[in-house]
């Protein structure tokens, strides 16, 4: 018997909202984004690739991804000590969303004229009143 879609609690509702979440969460989406594009990189690498993460949040981020089996992080014991991030597998298979996306993206001049035009209309209407 399958469960109705009443019986479901509203957050799981929608089956995409976990995916959102993990995948598309504050800064998830730039680190992945960076590592599937341009392959394994040190942690100062990602730093400079991504300019307006601090290092704090990269950390926390990249320990996140690394225990949800996005990334990899390897250790190289040697002086000075070298870890390297990469994307994993797991990771990778979220390329064709990432590409989707990015070709959906010719769309944000649409979507900046909509919230023009919306604005617009706003604004009359409350000088109206």
């Amino acid at each position: 018997m399958t469960e109705t879609t009443s019986q479901v609690p509203p957050e799981l509702a929608c089956p995409i909202a976990p995916v959102v979440d993990l995948v598309f969460s504050r800064w998830t989406t730039p680190i992945l984004w960076t590592l599937n594009e341009f392959g394994r990189q040190r942690f100062s690498e990602l730093e400079r690739r991504i300019t307006t993460i601090t290092p704090k949040v990269l950390t926390q981020r990249l320990r996140q991804l690394e225990r949800d089996g996005l990334v990899v992080r390897t250790y190289h014991p040697e002086v000075p000590p070298r870890v390297e991030y990469e994307i994993s597998a797991l990771g990778r298979s979220l390329a064709p969303l990432f590409a989707t996306l990015a070709e959906w993206s010719v769309n944000l001049d649409k979507v900046d004229q909509a919230r023009q035009d919306y604005d617009a209309r706003d604004r009359a209407s409350h000088r109206r009143t």
